[in-house]
């Protein structure tokens, strides 16, 4: 029934190739109708074959040696980075000519236009933060004012650094169209026979080499988010080594045991859920079960000790290691940005009344340790298991992390996962789902930048 199921869905396909072949051989016959599409559509179609498009009135701009030259670094780089080369013109406008680029391309990436002298750019946030693309669009632009071989030069050398994800896989697929065509009758037909035969195998292909790169971007996010999920179990396994109880001890009354055993069945849980973990968003389940044993942990602790027992409360957010927070406390990043009310640990609340920086929790990015709010998405399934599903993205204003669970690879109030459109990643056909403030274009007046567009407000951490 899967093999069934796959021809049914490739007909459609088939369709549009068979009635595009079937007009180029009825053009052999006579004289080819020349008409083009023109503006974004044009673009857009071009771009699912390439990285590069150049409109013929642009050529001054990039011309097509700049332009091979470029598409043959973002090729070889695997990215995808989407550049386009426009006139200055009173057709394409400028509020949304990034949308509309992206919605008829349909590809996750990054997209970088020069619309006559000024310079723009737009990313999915699961392929490259807002405040990244803001940040390099608006450098680039202030660089290179009015030249735009050099700026969309520039923001590709940098673009293809930073960008997640690869290449589309249809670009494999792309080239020149045959230079000649048959004349008609049996070589027509024959020819259209052969050509359906290569379009379903390269249907096939296609598919096959999305999967393969799916599963490789899957479990390199595995591998990333690993060392700091081994640090959590081992610290969580300490913890219950140190709190000395033991369940069959003549003290040990049936609630104490009870939370002991809930402590134990998470770490077991935590342990058995990431040697089982095969991709990143798996990694949420060995949070979960780490913050219900540790709020077990605390209740346990709570017992022996006299106290009173805690309410069940959401992780410290400064690191979620701490255990359940004991207030909401209002706090600004050292650095500048919005104030936000955060839950922290008792110890954490006294450092910040103190004046003095809370215990953060560092993780490891190309730059060096940073506190894992500003390493960026990947650690986005580990925070979600921590904090559920309300509590993230007000926390998360503004930073890295938080500007990835407002667009496809998105964070809903069932929990971390992707939009519904589907499991899209850098490179990969998305048709329209996509989050359109990714794309807030401008080309305003004062140049560069998104017009003004605040993508996730005041500031950043």
């Amino acid at each position: 029934m899967k093999t069934v199921r796959r021809v049914l869905g490739l007909l459609p396909l088939l369709g549009a190739v068979v009635a595009a072949l079937l007009l180029t051989v009825a053009a052999a016959a006579g004289p080819r109708a020349v008409g083009a599409a023109g503006g974004v559509d044009e673009a857009a179609q071009a771009l699912r074959d390439g990285p590069v498009y150049v409109d013929p009135r642009a050529r001054k701009a990039l011309p097509p040696s700049d332009a091979d030259a470029l598409a043959d670094r973002i090729e070889r780089a695997d990215k995808p980075v989407f550049v386009v080369v426009l006139p200055a013109s009173g057709e394409f406008d400028r509020d949304t000519l990034l949308q509309d680029l992206r919605t008829r391309t349909g590809i996750t990436g990054v997209y970088a236009v020069a619309l006559g002298d000024r310079f723009d750019a737009g990313a999915d946030s699961q392929v490259m933060s807002r405040e990244a693309v803001r940040n390099v669009s608006g450098a680039v632009e202030r660089a290179h004012s009015g030249d735009p071989r050099a700026a969309v030069t520039d923001f590709v050398d940098q673009a293809i650094e930073q960008a997640a994800g690869t290449a589309p896989a249809s670009w494999d697929g792309g080239g020149a169209a045959p230079e000649g065509r048959g004349s008609g009758g049996v070589g027509a037909v024959v020819t259209l026979g052969a050509l359906v035969l290569l379009a379903v195998g390269g249907a096939v292909l296609v598919s096959r080499r999305g999967r393969k790169r799916r599963e490789r971007q899957e479990r390199a996010g595995l591998e990333a988010l690993r060392p700091v999920v081994d640090e959590d179990i081992t610290a969580f396994g300490e913890e219950l080594g140190r709190i000395g109880f033991d369940p069959t001890g003549p003290d040990a009354g049936p609630e104490a045991r009870e939370d002991y055993t809930a402590a134990l069945d998470a770490y077991e849980a935590a342990k058995s859920a990431m040697a089982k973990a095969r991709r990143a968003d798996d990694v949420r389940g060995v949070s979960e079960a780490l913050e219900r044993g540790r709020f077990a942990l605390a209740t346990l602790d709570a017992r022996l000790k006299g106290e009173e027992l805690p309410q069940r409360r959401p992780p410290c957010f400064f690191d979620p290691r701490h255990g359940p927070s004991a207030r909401d406390v209002a706090w600004t990043p050292p650095d500048g940005g919005t104030e936000r009310t955060i839950p922290v640990c008792a110890a954490d609340a006294t450092r910040l009344a103190d004046g003095r920086e809370p215990s953060a929790r560092q993780v490891g990015t190309p730059e060096g340790p940073r506190p894992y709010w500003d390493a960026g998405p990947v650690y986005a399934p580990w925070a979600a298991g921590y904090f559920g599903g309300g509590l993230l993205p007000g926390m998360l204003m503004g930073t890295l992390l938080g500007s990835s669970l407002f667009g496809p690879y998105a964070y809903g109030a069932d929990g971390f996962g992707y939009g519904d459109g589907g499991d899209f990643t850098g490179g990969d056909v998305s048709g329209g789902d996509f989050d359109s403030r990714d794309f807030g274009g401008g080309f305003g007046d004062g140049g560069g930048g998104f017009g003004g567009g605040d993508f996730g407000g005041g500031g950043g951490f």
